[in-house]
């Protein structure tokens, strides 16, 4: 019920505004954006980074409405890889097409996208196209494909999959035949049932199973949890099947599992931390808080602390 009260609250238009626009908005959204600008992203990033954990950057914000916005979207992200590689930041990038205008023009996307692509391969870095609701999947899916086939891309941009779907375990298996790299989630939209399993422990399931199936691949792919359970049973898998910890990533998302997150870099896993900024925080946060309602309680907790 929470979840769907959340997913709710993420959109709502108005308050959106409210939030985006108020102080006590922003301070109660720092827990997981590092902020709004570029140079917060890689304070934060060098921050992580001397934690032994590389990151991911991403610039909020979807469904940009004209060609101007999917260009000026697309011009951050060509500031923010100068600016990894300007301050030799162990991070690549994490993009939204709709940010990059694919609801304006499919053309005008695949262009943007790959000249940034272009240019991640210029500095040896990596593209991470994430995914959207259900009705951008197929559309994520052919787009990312399209661009793994160019010339001089290969293994250097990527897709998300989402284990709620009913869908994913062949979407997996059409990536893994161009082996294409996966960063596996659960999903923080909602969906209805006929397309996505309603119950969370048939989430985990398809999660495991997915799971497994990307760490044999020989592919490297990044294993995104925080479910210590599912980390476990991983774990376990791994060295049954004798897969080293350098064959695959955790990743996580700022600001949520800290002691985990610092746990796995111990234990000597890869640990990629997903570290969204910009101002078009608000949908991010609330998608947050409705995959672990308990977020509720600890920014209830720490909002007023130093």
């Amino acid at each position: 019920m929470l979840r769907a009260f959340f997913v709710r609250l993420s959109e709502s238009r108005s308050l959106r505004g409210f939030a985006e626009r108020t102080a006590i908005g922003r301070r109660v959204s720092g827990r997981f954006v590092a902020g709004t600008e570029i140079a917060d992203a890689v304070r934060v990033t060098q921050a992580v980074n001397r934690s032994g954990m590389s990151v991911s950057i991403d610039n909020l914000g979807e469904n940009v409405t004209n060609l101007d916005e999917a260009r000026q979207s697309a011009q951050l992200y060509h500031q923010i890889l100068d600016a990894i590689a300007a301050n030799h930041l162990n991070a690549n990038i994490s993009l939204k097409l709709t940010h990059m205008g694919l609801d304006v023009s499919e053309e005008l996307a695949f262009r943007l996208v790959t000249e940034l692509l272009d240019h991640a391969v210029r500095i040896d870095n990596f593209v991470r196209v994430d995914m959207e609701g259900s009705p951008y999947t197929q559309r994520t899916l052919d787009f990312v494909r399209g661009l793994h086939r160019e010339p001089g891309h290969g293994n250097k941009v990527g897709t998300v999959i989402q284990s709620y779907l009913y869908r994913s375990e062949k979407d997996v298996d059409d990536l893994l035949s161009e082996r294409i790299r996966i960063r596996l989630c659960k999903g923080a939209y909602k969906e209805p049932p006929d397309i996505a399993f309603p119950k969370k422990a048939d989430v985990d399931a398809n999660y495991l199973k997915l799971a497994r199936t990307l760490m044999k691949s020989g592919v490297f792919h990044g294993i995104a949890t925080h479910d210590e359970k599912i980390i476990a049973e991983l774990k376990q898998f791994a060295r049954a099947e004798n897969i080293p910890a350098s064959a695959y990533e955790f990743q996580m998302l700022y600001g949520v599992r800290r002691d985990l997150q610092q746990q796995l870099v111990r234990e000597g896993f890869g640990l990629r931390v997903y570290i969204p900024f910009g101002s078009e925080w608000y949908p991010y946060f609330m998608r947050r808080l409705a995959e672990r309602p308990a977020n509720v309680l600890f920014i209830a907790r720490n909002m007023f602390r130093q």
